[in-house]
């Protein structure tokens, strides 16, 4: 178990240190939420006022804590946005409302643009023009993606007057810096937090207990799973040619459970912890890995971002509403641009690329061909296993460092695979294939059937509950072994 002698030097040099190392998963990250939610308590029995600016406050710490002194571009961006969506607002409506909209979101870009795109930008420009010239490599400062988006979804939405543009400063802050999000997200829309943070209400039994069972899942999927996946997968994708082509495959099916097992542990952490404050989000994974087709694969991952560059890019550009080739076009241009939000690496283009023309096939195929095979076991089950297949070949260019590895990755299947590697393989990594064989199984669970598991651990008595969160943290703490992943999406 975790030794109480480990929490207060755990604490103090959490609380010291800003090199952007932590994770959720850490004792010194949960000795810290225990010491403020302590305190959480007491401000909400008091003051809702006081209790926004005490989560403000440790949001900002906890950027820092992520940043160091880059974290100023955090309050930064929502001070601007906070005062000049009003701005744009009292404008002339038609050419200069909309003028003033774009004004806007290039100012909630610009810091975004500068450090994630610079570099990129330069790299081409020198290839193109055989020139040298470059800058400082620039630090990515973690989680700015995410609230940017946040930032010019709700610039949108009030200009759309979807929203109001009333929104104090002291809860605009807290919707943009909400510590649970910061790092990796869920977005977040302004009409889902902002509404709860002003008009307060209850905080219900079944919404802590739901949270805790997210942090214990969180917990299991980033902490177990994806932490002890990645260390395997790591040396695949450092030197391919290094391993048989079998092995190459294993790494393959192992980073597809990985990435989804992070991102969406880190998303049922958030959840979680956002829950036990009294604040419900909205889910961001549904078993994607069950989807029969890309476009349903897209409904069910990373489902904040998705409905994102759904509601302000797909449809701003017309959506399906203009005929199919423009529809198929804006497909494309969607998954382009969540390529490159994604990162600033011609990998990540490779990785939207091929999901925009999956999208586009389905379409097509759905419009001409699709709806005329029958729905039965054997259609769904070669449905599933192309889906599956083409999402986790996609995965070999979104985690390779570059093209060359990703190719010699797959011609090293294509030339060395062979199924008499597999004995010798389970009986060298015995663990990571439990592992990866539990994970991939808990992911075909039926969605009605997780429901029934949740409500279960609602029901569990408090002890009983105490006792799988301890169990799950010792697991943590003992599959680490010192040595915890950052979480993926945090580079983004």
């Amino acid at each position: 178990m975790i030794e109480p002698s480990q929490l207060l030097p755990s604490l103090l040099s959490f609380l010291s240190t800003s090199d952007g190392s932590w994770s959720l998963c850490t004792i010194p990250f949960m000795a810290a939420f225990v010491a403020f939610f302590a305190l959480y308590l007491v401000f909400c029995k008091e003051r809702r006022s006081w209790m926004q600016l005490y989560v403000v406050a440790f949001s900002l710490f906890f950027a820092f804590k992520a940043n160091g002194a880059l974290m100023v571009l955090l309050p930064t961006t929502a001070l601007l946005s906070w005062f000049l969506t009003p701005k744009m607002m009292r404008l002339r409506r038609g050419t200069p409302r909309r003028a003033g909209l774009w004004l806007v979101i290039l100012i909630e870009l610009l810091p975004l643009l500068y450090y994630k795109y610079t570099d990129f930008t330069l790299s081409i420009f020198n290839d193109l023009l055989k020139t040298n010239f470059a800058l400082q490599h620039l630090f990515l400062p973690i989680g700015i993606s995410f609230y940017t988006f946040q930032a010019i979804s709700y610039t949108v939405d009030v200009y759309k007057e979807r929203f109001p543009k009333t929104t104090g400063l002291v809860e605009y802050l807290f919707y943009l810096t909400f510590f649970p999000l910061l790092v990796a997200g869920p977005i977040t829309r302004a009409g889902v937090l902002i509404p709860q943070i002003s008009q307060p209400r209850p905080v219900s039994k079944e919404l802590v207990d739901r949270g805790l069972w997210l942090i214990v899942c969180g917990l299991l999927k980033k902490g177990v799973i994806a932490d002890y996946l990645a260390q395997y997968n790591n040396w695949i994708f450092s030197d391919p040619t290094a391993y048989s082509g079998f092995e190459n495959v294993m790494g393959v099916l192992g980073y597809t459970l990985q990435i989804y097992s992070d991102f969406s542990g880190y998303s049922d952490l958030a959840i979680g912890i956002a829950a036990l404050m009294g604040f419900e989000l909205k889910d961001n994974f549904r078993f994607p890995y069950q989807s029969l087709n890309l476009t349903e694969f897209w409904h069910r991952w990373h489902i904040s971002l998705s409905t994102w560059f759904r509601d302000y890019l797909y449809i701003p550009l017309g959506g399906n509403r203009r005929g199919n080739l423009r529809t198929y076009a804006n497909s494309f241009i969607a998954m382009i641009v969540a390529g490159l939000w994604h990162g600033a690496s011609g990998m990540f283009v490779v990785w939207g690329l091929l999901h925009g023309v999956g999208l586009v096939c389905h379409k097509f195929l759905n419009n001409h061909l699709l709806k005329r095979i029958p729905d039965n076991l054997a259609v769904r089950v070669i449905s599933w296993s192309v889906t599956f297949g083409y999402v986790a070949f996609a995965w070999i260019f979104f985690r390779s460092p570059d093209i060359d590895t990703a190719f010699a990755l797959i011609g090293n299947v294509c030339d060395d695979f062979t199924l008499a590697d597999f004995h010798p393989f389970v009986m060298a990594r015995p663990l990571w294939m439990l592992l990866l064989a539990v994970g991939l199984e808990l992911h075909s669970i039926r969605e009605s059937d997780y429901l029934w598991m949740q409500q279960r651990f609602v029901r569990f008595p408090w002890i009983v509950k105490f006792i799988v969160f301890a169990v799950v943290v010792q697991m943590v703490i003992h599959l680490s072994m010192d040595n915890v992943q950052p979480f993926v999406y945090t580079q983004f």
